[in-house]
């Protein structure tokens, strides 16, 4: 079966799909960056994700996913750089994480929070700037255009999300990965397409704020 190889000596193999430059739907920018994320530590005594360029290059890992502390996951990059360490926030009512830059534990950067309204199902979670946090973790500045805030929209299950600012521009997409060769590559393996105007490691971050929500490692 088909491999690809992160450009990276002592890394595992991934299930592959031949590099390809999408489009956001509803976007004609071409400068989108295409990730392929896999849902696998490269060392075997961890869970976590496995990210690749469009080159094969390794871009960010999660080695400590589920391992170590309860409710803390550290985004890496190729080099082991912690860039975003996200806790889940403790006695709070719903589903709620904070987000801080590298693995500080202070003056946290977002809060994120699980969709709970019946009525807009299709939203499955938002993010805002810490500043524009409740201690519930909901939004306070929701109508504040200056506040930073996005909202995940679609199915984590299917690989079929979209992220959208608070301009309602989408900024970045989960998609299925397509098949190679007639082999199925699964849930496990998709890409995150990210716009020129989102970061792609807090897009990162939000894939795995979802995965905690919504996927396989929710509590």
């Amino acid at each position: 079966m088909t491999k690809v190889y992160p450009n990276t000596a002592n890394a595992n193999t991934v299930p592959a799909c031949e590099p390809q430059r999408l489009k956001s739907s509803g976007s004609d920018d071409e400068n989108a960056t295409v990730l392929t994320v896999w849902k696998k530590s490269l060392l075997l005594s961890c869970n976590g994700f496995t990210v690749f360029d469009s080159k094969g290059n390794l871009v960010f890992r999660v080695d400590n996913y589920l391992a170590g502390h309860k409710g803390e996951i550290v985004l890496m990059d190729a080099s082991g750089k912690p860039l975003l360490t996200i806790r889940r926030k403790r006695l709070s009512l719903g589903d709620n994480w904070v987000v801080y830059d590298g693995e500080t534990d202070v003056n946290p950067r977002f809060c994120a929070t699980k969709h709970v309204n019946i009525l807009k199902n299709k939203c499955l979670a938002h993010m805002t700037s810490a500043n524009s946090c409740k201690g519930s973790g909901s939004p306070k500045n929701y109508d504040n255009k200056n506040a930073v805030f996005y909202q995940m929209e679609g199915s984590y299950a299917e690989r079929c999300c979209a992220v959208y600012d608070s301009k309602r521009r989408g900024v970045a997409e989960i998609k299925r990965k397509e098949a190679v060769g007639g082999v199925a590559l699964g849930v496990d393996v998709f890409r995150l397409i990210v716009q020129p105007d989102m970061d792609t490691a807090v897009a990162m971050s939000l894939v795995i704020l979802l995965d905690q929500m919504y996927g396989t490692s929710r509590r």
